[in-house]
Parts: C-alpha cells; structure tokens; sequence
C-alpha cells in the first residue's frame, strides 16, 4: 500500500513538474505553406479557377479555389514534394511539382493558354523577323512612297487600258471593211462587161472603213499620249508592237486617203487606176501588221489591260 502511495506521489510530482517547466513537452514540427496566382497568356488574372495539390509521398490530394485575383493559398502543409495542377474549361489544365520545406512559405504562379499555342515537342523554333528597310541602310526619306510619280504610273495604265479596248473595237470594222472591200469593187475584165458596185456596197464598206479609221485614230491618241515614265526602257513585245506601229500607223493613213480617191472614181463610173488601184493591197499590208502587233503582246492569250 505503501508502495502505490509512493508511485502516485511521484508521479503527481512529476505532472506538477512539467506543468511548471513547458519546455519538456514534446515540439510541434513546423508546417509549411503554398501560394500562388493563376494567370493567362496575357497577363490576366483567372479568377474561380480550382487548384488542386497532391502530396507525391502520400497520395492525399486538396483542393482551392482562386478569387477574384486569382490567388489561391493552401497552409499547414508537411514538409515534402508536391504536384499542383490547375484547370479550366477555356484554357485547359496545367501542372506543376514544388518541393515544400518546413517552416517556410513557398510562391508557385501558373499561367495557363490555349492548346492552339502550346507548341509542339519537335515544332522548329519561330522564324526570325525579317529586315526592315532602315536595317538594309534605307533612310525613312528614301523608303517614302513618290506620291507624283504613283498618279503618274496610274495615268498612264488608264489610258494604256482605255488604247487596248479600243485597239481590240477597231479590229472588227477593220475586218469587216476587208471582207466587203470585194463588193466594192467594179469587176471585168479588159474585152468584158464591167460590173460597177452598187452605190450600197461602197457606202457600206466606207461606213466600215471610216469606223475602223475613228476608232484606230482614237486608239492611238491614248498610247502616244500616255505618260512616259522616266528612265524606262521598251523591251520585248512591247518594242515589237511599237515596231509594227509604223507599218500600220502610215498605212491607216494611206488606206482611207486612197479608198476616198476610189470611191470617187467609182462614183464617176471610171474603173479604179493610179495610186487609188493600190487602196486595196495597202489595206491588206496594215491589218496584217495591225493583228500582228496586237497578237505580239496578247500572247499567251491575256489581256493585261483589259484586266480591271
């Protein structure tokens, strides 16, 4: 009996003693803690987003919900490794692994983007951005655009534009005026009847010639008096259709005159002779160089100035 008495006794002696002294209990291990914010691509906080956070030694996960700057905040957190993922349903998921130790307060900031521009494992590195004009020893006077000279160079593809659709207009009267030349034409030989053309006839094919002549004339006013650009020269196509202008210039000059001094003499009831007997070979010579002129810069078929 004596024996527990004395067991009791020191045992009280000892709770008074630890109740006196708290340094003998035993120490609380300290606890670590984890913030952070969730933002996207640009910068901008991603409010009610849930962050989850795994304990890797244990499998315990917990979760938190970002407020209204995004910032999320877990604590009294053991010491360890950690995985903390975030998700949404515009941007997708993402996750991340921190190492937290203990008694210290650890930041982890995400930042989520779409899955359009999360690049690809072997997708090859963005291009460089090319040169600019200053980079290649340009002034910014120089990199200026010539206001005169850009009206210019419009001008002068109006009226090469407005020179071909009428080039092309006169190329039907002026066949047309071939065609029915034939019909114009007294016929017979010498010791034959001579059969003049009815005055329908020469009054029709004049009426062509006359139309194809208005429409060339006009035709050429808007290519000769096109601006020029300075410093250009002709090449290629071009020069040949140039080329050919002075066969087919003169000779829709001489055409007209020598048809008129044929319709007189027609008109007269004379047989055409002299110059106005070649009206019709000279006809012949300027449409074969006026269709090849047009086909020197229509080949392969296509119009450049017909284009709007």
């Amino acid at each position: 009996m004596k024996q527990i008495a004395a067991m009791v006794a020191l045992a009280l002696a000892a709770l008074a003693l630890t109740i006196a002294n708290p340094a003998v209990l035993p120490a609380q291990a300290p606890t670590a803690m984890l913030s952070g914010k969730i933002t996207d691509g640009l910068g901008k906080a991603i409010s009610n987003a849930k962050v989850t956070l795994k304990d890797l030694a244990t499998g315990e996960s917990a979760e938190a919900q970002c407020n209204t700057d995004g910032a999320y905040t877990f604590v009294n957190l053991a010491p360890g490794d950690y995985e903390v993922s975030v998700s949404t349903d515009a941007l997708g998921a993402k996750a991340a692994k921190v190492k937290l130790e203990a008694g210290q307060q650890q930041t982890l900031d995400l930042t989520l983007a779409p899955a359009s521009q999360e690049p690809l494992p072997n997708a090859p590195a963005p291009a460089t951005q090319e040169p600019s004009l200053g980079d290649l020893g340009f002034t910014p006077q120089q990199t200026q655009s010539d206001a005169k000279l850009q009206a210019m160079l419009e001008r002068r593809t109006e009226m090469l534009k407005i020179h071909q659709r009428l080039g092309l207009t006169a190329a039907a009267p002026m066949a047309a005026a071939l065609i029915t030349g034939p019909m114009a034409k007294a016929k017979g030989k010498n010791g034959q009847t001579i059969t003049e053309p009815s005055s329908a006839n020469l009054d029709f094919h004049a009426a062509l010639g006359g139309t194809a002549a208005a429409l060339y004339y006009t035709s050429a006013y808007y290519a000769i008096f096109a601006p020029k650009v300075p410093g250009t020269t002709k090449h290629g196509a071009i020069r040949m259709h140039e080329a050919l202008s002075f066969i087919h210039g003169p000779g829709m000059i001489l055409t007209p005159a020598l048809g008129i001094m044929a319709y007189k003499q027609e008109n007269a009831g004379e047989k055409v002779h002299g110059l106005a007997s070649a009206h019709g070979a000279v006809a012949w010579v300027t449409a074969g160089a006026y269709g090849a002129s047009i086909v020197a810069v229509s080949w392969p078929i296509h119009w450049k100035f017909w284009e709007k």
